[in-house]
C-alpha cells in the first residue's frame, strides 16, 4: 500500500513540473484512454494511463485484438498526435488556405499521417473551418486537438 501511494506521490510530483505542457495524444491506447477521451489536464491523463497500465491491464490485450482503439499493426511512431501536431506547427497557415479550399498538399500529408481518406479530410476541414480556426490567433495545439477530435 505504501509502495502504491509513493508511487502516485512520484507521478503527481513530476506533473506538476510538465503542467504547462500541451500533449497530444499522449496516454496510448486502452480502456482509460477511451473512458477519459476528450478531457485535458493532468488528472485524466494520469487516470488514463494508471487504468491502461495498472488497473486493468488493457493496452497489451487491446494491442493484440485491435480493440480499444489500439490498432495491432500500427507503427511505433510517438502517437499520431505527436506527428499531426509536429506537421501543423510548421505548417499551419498553409494548412489554414488549404483547409478553407478542402484540399491541397497539407491535406494530402495529414491525410497520410492519420490514416484517412484525403477527400474525406478535405471535406471534414473545410466543413468545419471555423471550429478549426474560430480566430487568427489560433495555434496548432488548438487547431491538433481539434482536428483529432473531428476525424
Amino acid at each position: 500500500m505504501k509502495k502504491s501511494l509513493l508511487t502516485i506521490a512520484a507521478i503527481l510530483a513530476a506533473g506538476m513540473f510538465s503542467a504547462n505542457a500541451h500533449a497530444v495524444d499522449s496516454t496510448g491506447c486502452g480502456l482509460g484512454s477511451l473512458a477519459w477521451r476528450g478531457q485535458s489536464g493532468m488528472l485524466p491523463q494520469i487516470l488514463a494511463v494508471t487504468t491502461n497500465n495498472y488497473l486493468i491491464p488493457s493496452q497489451t490485450f487491446g494491442i493484440t485484438s485491435g480493440t480499444s482503439g489500439c490498432d495491432p499493426h500500427g507503427r511505433i511512431t510517438g502517437g499520431t498526435g505527436k506527428m499531426t501536431l509536429a506537421f501543423l506547427e510548421n505548417n499551419l497557415e498553409q494548412f489554414a488556405m488549404d483547409a478553407s479550399a478542402g484540399h491541397g498538399e497539407t491535406i494530402d500529408t495529414l491525410a497520410g499521417i492519420l490514416n484517412i481518406d484525403s477527400e474525406k479530410l478535405g471535406e471534414i476541414a473545410k466543413t468545419h473551418f471555423a471550429v478549426l480556426f474560430p480566430d487568427e490567433n489560433v495555434d496548432a495545439v488548438d487547431v491538433t486537438a481539434e482536428l483529432l477530435a473531428l476525424v
